[in-house]
């Protein structure tokens, strides 16, 4: 399985984006999937997931309230609706899909497919 990022841009402070993660293959029951972010200076930070079964969802607690995930089993693909964009939302956005493992929150570095980042930019 390969995953497919899009919809990142250049948008102005309060303004929304909506990134897709299309994955090639199909997206077991036992998976989850989500985003980091990635900003320069900064180490990695995880922003939002969601089980594929459930539909269970966490978040960051810099973007709750903000951007909402979703998916849709049928098309194997998640959504992030990024709403009340900040400068400091900006950075690569790269998105994975890895077996879900209930003890650990987030999504784990190096685990499962990830796929290519992309760029979003919020300007002031």
């Amino acid at each position: 399985v390969q995953l497919q990022a899009s919809g990142g841009g250049l948008v102005q402070t309060g303004g929304s984006l909506r990134l897709s993660c299309a994955a090639s293959g199909r997206i077991l029951p036992n998976y989850v999937m989500g985003w980091v972010r990635q900003t320069p200076g900064k180490k990695r930070e995880f922003v939002a997931r969601i089980t594929w079964n459930a539909g269970l969802t966490s978040y960051t607690e810099s973007v709750k309230g903000r951007f909402t995930i979703s998916r849709d089993n049928a098309k194997n693909t998640a959504y992030l609706q990024m709403n009340n964009l900040k400068p400091e939302d900006t950075g690569v956005y790269l998105c994975a899909a890895q077996i879900l493992d209930g003890l650990v929150p987030g999504l784990r570095p190096n685990v499962g497919v990830w796929g290519q980042g992309t760029l979003v930019t919020v300007s002031s």
